[in-house]
């Protein structure tokens, strides 16, 4: 048996959801959210807002995903108030997720993976892009199960525009989506011995089916588009019915971070009991 600082991300995701419920929350201070939490446009205002999330959101969110463009805006300032909330949400106990979506091929793949799994950046787990090739994300793919990250490949995007290349249908007969989820789940099954590994999938909670194979994947399922996309409760019920237990976290950003401060707390766990119920 794996001790528990051996243990995969996947397998980190399964027991955090096992405590706490399957809710992501995005912490994005977007101008129109600073303003909504009475915070000023800068790094302190960014600070400011990614403390009192993690303090509103601290037992209830097993998961935080801050999003990196946000405080990119700010420079080097806004990267350390990004480094503050990464060291906040982990005190906290939670899981984050890094939603800087990098990805490119040999050494900039590794020096990415520098950055987010050891550098003074580094969080639980990053969002990748897979489309210069997935298998370009290899060196990242190893630097995770170095250091017990994960890496969160976006396969399926909550947005209609994806589609496009997403479902793309190459010479095999295979969509791209498809055939991405079908090389995680050999990187996973190469490393988790039945359980959860260190590669998981962006699969937006809205359209209509997920990708084929999905079941299959051994991976953790980042499933943004609740709230202010249009996704549901019953849309994510639906969509994930037949993934691993404890594997699938729908992320919700605006449509919870519109309560404001004061509401914050009630409305994400809301949320999550609904989730809760309804997912395997």
């Amino acid at each position: 048996m794996q001790r528990a600082g051996e243990r995969t991300f996947g397998e980190q995701v399964r027991d955090a959801v096992g405590r706490l419920g399957p809710l992501c929350v995005g912490i994005d201070p977007s101008p129109a959210l600073l303003d909504l939490f009475g915070l000023p446009d800068d790094a302190d205002g960014l600070r400011a807002f990614g403390a009192a999330c993690v303090e509103e959101l601290d037992g209830v969110a097993a998961v935080v995903k801050p999003q990196v463009a946000f405080f990119e805006r700010h420079g080097a300032r806004g990267l350390s108030a990004f480094e503050d909330v990464v060291g906040l949400a982990s005190g906290a106990g939670m899981l984050v997720i890094a939603d800087a979506k990098r990805g490119d091929i040999g050494s900039t793949t590794e020096a990415y993976a520098d950055a987010w799994f050891r550098g003074p950046l580094a969080a639980d787990a990053l969002t990748a892009t897979p489309y210069v090739g997935v298998g370009a994300l290899l060196p990242m793919v190893a630097a995770a199960r170095a250091t017990k990250k994960g890496v969160i490949v976006v396969v399926t995007s909550s947005n209609p525009e994806g589609r496009d290349v997403q479902a793309a249908v190459g010479p095999d007969g295979t969509t791209v989506e498809a055939s991405m989820v079908r090389s995680i789940g050999r990187w996973n099954a190469e490393e988790a011995g039945g359980g959860l590994g260190s590669v998981g999938a962006v699969i937006g909670a809205t359209g209509e089916r997920p990708p084929a194979g999905l079941d299959a994947m051994s991976g953790v399922v980042l499933a943004p588009g609740l709230g202010a996309q249009g996704a549901t409760v019953a849309d994510v019920a639906r969509r994930f019915a037949h993934c691993a237990p404890r594997s699938v976290l729908p992320a919700a950003s605006r449509g919870l971070l519109s309560a404001g401060p004061s509401g914050l707390r009630e409305a994400a766990s809301r949320l999550r009991d609904d989730l809760a119920g309804a997912l395997p």
